[in-house]
């Protein structure tokens, strides 16, 4: 017959998908009953509705099952009371940490961290950004997106994402939306969505030095950053703060939009933060009656652009109402984003090219 102590020993090898420790050791293995034949097994997840805990049943459920021929198997799902969620996080936290501070920013790899700037607004920067992001969900990567656009998120509205960011002993865990991307901007966390955050540059820089270390992102290939606005303090912050992979800049045909990129093109040179390319924003649009490519804003010299600072040109990308609409619709997920695969080839590239990461916080 079975035993107690075996199964628990058994449950040793199922490993939490994204802590990468067993879940006996994290102390998620509440009750282990056995009655003759069937056994049964109460596990505490660290947040209710885990995203992964499906896996972590069938993982548990298939161990255990193999203990011997013919056992009944019952894997019961709850999830931690806060007595049990303080003790996974004074677990989980390095004793060099101050007390209470959360564990996340030691527990999350992340492969790739790309940011999405602009010189100035307006120029279409959060949905390259968002597009990027779904682009390379759809190649099959693992992704989030930081929105650090304090003053001004679109991130939440785009992706159609709306329920606050939920508490756990790990961190603060961050929304998911439709394809599995996972989600930061301030607005998810405002009572109401159209509250307008009146801070000054140092709560700025802290909430997106929070949004890095205390967001539990876990295993990401790319987290996808998309940045404010010209080279202010929180740009100068993204840089200095995160480990950033390389910057996409985006900028649209006016000769005003490319004098802008330009100051922040040099900013990124002179804190030595790699340029991936320079993507042309609203370049045309095409006429739905005739079908002529019209330049409403004039021809761009983005390929100039990216010539000067050695970087890649990485295409023109039209105004198309569809992507608008489902936009503000929350529905960006759906759009087609031919126009941006050039994009996300070339961070695709990066992403293949870059070393599989240690823990964030192990810098």
């Amino acid at each position: 017959m079975v035993t107690k102590k075996q199964v628990l020993k058994a449950l040793e090898q199922v490993i939490d998908p994204e802590l990468h420790r067993d879940i006996v050791d994290l102390g998620m293995v509440r009750d282990v009953e056995v009655n003759g034949r069937n056994v049964k097994v109460t596990i505490a997840l660290t947040v209710p509705n885990c995203p992964l805990q499906d896996d972590i049943s069938a993982d548990a459920g298939r161990t255990v099952d193999a203990l011997e021929k013919g056992l009944n198997v019952d894997i019961v799902l709850t999830s931690m009371n806060e007595e049990e969620r303080e003790a996974l996080r004074e677990k989980l936290s390095s004793p060099q940490e101050q007390q209470g501070n959360f564990p996340a920013g030691n527990l999350n790899r992340i492969k790739t961290v790309i940011a999405v700037m602009s010189g100035k607004g307006g120029v279409g920067k959060s949905t390259v950004a968002a597009m990027l992001a779904v682009l390379l969900r759809r190649k099959g990567y693992r992704v989030g997106v930081l929105d650090s656009d304090i003053t001004g998120p679109s991130i939440p509205k785009l992706f159609g994402v709306g329920d606050a960011p939920t508490m756990s002993p790990l961190g603060i865990m961050p929304p998911q939306t439709s394809m599995g991307i996972k989600i930061m901007s301030i607005n998810l966390m405002l009572e109401d969505k159209n509250q307008a955050v009146i801070w000054r540059g140092p709560m700025i820089t802290n909430a997106i030095k929070q949004f890095w270390n205390d967001v539990f992102w876990g295993d990401l290939d790319a987290l996808v950053v998309d940045m404010p606005p010209g080279t202010s303090d929180a740009a100068l912050t993204v840089m200095q703060s995160l480990p950033v992979t390389g910057i996409v800049l985006v900028t649209s045909p006016q000769d005003l939009a490319g004098m802008v990129v330009r100051k922040a093109a040099h900013m990124a040179e002179h804190l030595g933060t790699p340029l991936i390319g320079v993507v042309e924003n609203m370049s045309y649009v095409i006429c739905p009656h005739c079908g002529e490519r019209v330049e409403i804003f004039g021809k761009g010299d983005t390929a100039a652009l990216a010539s000067t600072f050695d970087t890649r040109f990485l295409g023109e990308i039209g105004l198309d109402p569809e992507m608008s609409r489902l936009g503000d619709q929350g529905a960006i997920e759906t759009y087609d984003g031919a126009g941006f695969a050039v994009v996300s080839d070339v961070v695709d590239e990066i992403i293949k090219a870059t070393p599989e990461p240690g823990f964030a916080g192990q810098k």
